[in-house]
């Protein structure tokens, strides 16, 4: 049996400037961090060892790899080059649609998994490139790559895309007491919705040449905030969450709606300085910077609505828990 942890994430802001439709004209870059709350991937032979047994969501039995319905865990098999296996897949939030890049932390997971089943050890930089091919090039998602490269380093990074599709990955250091602060300071409340991320990102992507200028202004967020956390600015934080949620807003329709909008106004009435809906928007989590002392007026602003879900950072990305199989 092997086990595979691997996290979800928060983008803070930069996010959309991850597409290759951005990035193959300006270069692309996001803050994000890895957060506590994990998908867990188990992987063990099959009884007879040449058919396969897939429990997710759904069950899936065979011996063909090709007619499997689940298409990342199919191109993972393919992949790694792995049949007769039986793979489980258990998760702390919701499995899709909740803006925390659970689809990519999926695929790093499995991936990992299989991996470790094959006896073989791969850096976090391979494991996102193959989570990247299969998502990406070969299922044609329109996504980014900021999400597989996150859930495969874990922690808080700086993530740069360049136009030769090559990624570079700093890792933001701060003292211990600021992290904790900032860390603190976040806050992530459920909106009930799931969603179809790739919806409303294909429309955000084939608007991305009529959105450079917000693309852009989003992109330059990131070394701003950058500075912020360098020079211990933190309450600079929750402003430019907004900022980047005012332009966030324009790229797409669907990435918020009457009802977002009144949960954000109420939480920024009640004390917080900023925030975003996660992911691609139109539901998932709403992430509020808010200083500790106002948080119990949010939480109260917003109950009744939105249910709050505590997180803390996460400086480990996906890793093999359990391995039996050495």
């Amino acid at each position: 049996m092997i086990i595979s942890k691997t996290p979800l994430r928060i983008s803070f802001v930069g996010g959309g400037t991850d597409l290759k439709a951005f990035y193959q004209h300006e270069t692309g870059m996001v803050i994000s961090t890895a957060i506590n709350k994990y998908i867990y991937i188990g992987a063990h032979k099959h009884f007879d060892g040449s058919s396969f047994l897939l429990k997710y969501s759904e069950v899936e039995e065979g011996r063909d790899v090709n007619t499997i319905k689940n298409d990342l865990i199919r191109e993972a098999m393919k992949l790694v080059g792995v049949t007769g296996v039986e793979i489980v897949s258990m998760s702390d939030v919701p499995a899709k649609g909740t803006g925390l890049g659970s689809s990519s932390s999926f695929v790093i997971g499995v991936l990992n998994a299989l991996y470790a089943y094959k006896g073989i050890k791969k850096s976090p930089e391979e494991l996102a490139r193959d989570a990247c091919k299969i998502e990406i090039d070969i299922i044609g998602k329109p996504i980014g790559k900021q999400d597989q490269y996150i859930a495969a380093y874990g922690g808080l990074n700086k993530i740069t895309f360049h136009r030769d599709d090559s990624v570079e990955i700093e890792k933001i250091k701060m003292p211990e007491n600021k992290s904790k602060e900032l860390d603190s300071n976040l806050m992530l409340f459920y909106t009930g919705r799931t969603r179809s991320a790739d919806t409303i990102l294909k429309k955000q992507k084939n608007n991305t040449q009529n959105k450079m200028d917000s693309l852009v202004k989003i992109r330059n967020l990131v070394d701003e905030l950058r500075s912020c956390l360098n020079k211990d600015e933190l309450d600079k934080f929750g402003e430019l969450l907004h900022r980047n949620w005012v332009e966030k807003r324009k790229l797409a329709s669907g990435i918020t709606d009457d009802a977002i909008d009144m949960y954000y106004e109420k939480a920024l009435s009640a004390g917080a300085l900023g925030g975003k809906i996660c992911g691609a928007g139109g539901g998932g989590f709403l992430l509020l910077y808010c200083p500790q002392e106002k948080q119990d007026s949010v939480i109260k602003s917003l109950t009744g609505s939105l249910e709050e879900m505590k997180f803390n950072f996460e400086p480990e990305g996906s890793k093999i828990i359990f391995n039996n199989e050495q």
